[in-house]
């Protein structure tokens, strides 16, 4: 798959170990432009439908229970194209002495129409996760005005804006 981009904030100095999280996102593009996007009730920011790879399945078997489990959408498996990747790679805010190294797996995707219920994470259901149809020109709004004081989901949403840039651009 092809790098889109690498965010190194190279704060990392005296950090001895690496935690490697791998992870995938579904880009669901609906035929009136609009995007199928996770949306944070709580944070107020945009971001793709996926998550961490586990370690008994694929990237695609990812993406199909990822994108089911945030949004409640069910990916057309033969729909699925590669897109990107982005590396992430910062200090840990979890673990000291630790480097939280992620690549991100961007794949287009079709869904089925038909909605159901979420299967959210703890943090997930408390930053309020709901899914959104919005136009690339929101998304992108919202997120460029996002300010936190959790650096990491700074970081985080900066990607995702990045990234809904470089398909706004695709799409043109």
């Amino acid at each position: 798959m092809r790098q889109l981009l690498e965010i190194d904030l190279q704060n990392y100095e005296n950090c001895d170990s690496v935690f490697s999280r791998p992870s995938v996102r579904g880009i669901i593009l609906k035929d009136d432009n609009k995007i199928a996007l996770v949306y944070s009730e709580k944070e107020k920011y945009y971001k793709f439908p996926g998550g961490g790879i586990h370690k008994d399945e694929d990237q695609k078997e990812a993406l199909i229970r990822e994108v089911r489990e945030e949004v409640g959408l069910t990916v057309i498996p033969e729909s699925i194209c590669e897109f990107g990747s982005v590396m992430r790679r910062q200090k840990s805010n979890v673990s000291p002495n630790t480097i939280f190294e992620q690549e991100n797996f961007y794949y287009m995707c079709k869904t089925k129409n038909r909605i159901v219920d979420q299967d959210l994470d703890d943090y997930e259901a408390e930053a309020g996760f709901t899914l959104r149809f919005v136009s690339l020109d929101e998304a992108i709004r919202v997120n460029s005005a996002y300010k936190s004081e959790d650096y990491f989901n700074e970081i985080m949403i900066m990607r995702e804006t990045k990234v809904l840039q470089m398909i706004k651009d695709a799409v043109q």
